[in-house]
């Protein structure tokens, strides 16, 4: 009888910088990628693909895990939407999946000379917010264990082919003793006449 065990919760995402859903000046140096608790980085589980809006790659490198965070480096340049779909192996050894994009800001146009005076473009400047970490809310469906009927409907299958199989060598056992037992008692009665 095969029995189900309870279902853990899979980690989950928790932070980005950039975050989902916000806009950025620029395209930062590096991507961010914050979760619930410390990821398996052995083998070749965690990947961080970062695309542009035109599907041309931005990502520089392997990403690198350290604990619950993923950092994965970035090179180009990007305007409007960056998507980050992203793979790792959760602290349970079962791999989990996302997807968010954030979006870059369109450069401003090269500006003509103006007699402005030279504090206006520093307090513009200051008033580039940084990017941050920022919860993600991940829909918890995707992250729900898969059901064990598949494997139950499989376990059954493969019992009954092999109870089939036990049973039509057994058959084919008995079929050849009864035609030996034919033979030998048609040769015993031919001997007698």
């Amino acid at each position: 009888m095969v029995s189900a065990s309870p279902a853990a919760a899979h980690d989950e995402l928790v932070s980005t910088d950039p975050a989902a859903g916000s806009t950025v000046d620029a395209l930062p140096a590096q991507l961010t990628l914050g979760y619930s608790a410390e990821l398996l980085s052995q083998g070749s589980g965690t990947v961080v693909e970062v695309t542009d809006a035109a599907g041309a790659s931005l990502t520089d490198g392997e990403p690198t895990v350290d604990g619950a965070v993923v950092v994965q480096s970035l090179a180009g340049d990007a305007e409007g939407t960056v998507t980050v779909v992203w793979r790792v192996v959760s602290s349970d050894g079962h791999p989990i999946a996302g997807e968010f994009s954030f979006e870059v800001a369109a450069a401003a146009p090269a500006e003509t000379p103006t007699a402005e005076p030279a504090a206006t473009p520093s307090e513009t400047a200051e008033s580039t917010p940084e990017p941050t970490m920022t919860t993600l809310v991940v829909d918890e469906d995707t992250d729900e264990p898969a059901s064990p009927l598949p494997w139950v409907i499989g376990a059954i299958v493969l019992v009954a082919v092999i109870v089939l199989v036990v049973w039509l060598l057994g058959a084919r056992a008995r079929q050849q003793k009864q035609l030996a037992r034919d033979r030998t008692a048609g040769r015993t009665g031919r001997d007698e006449r």
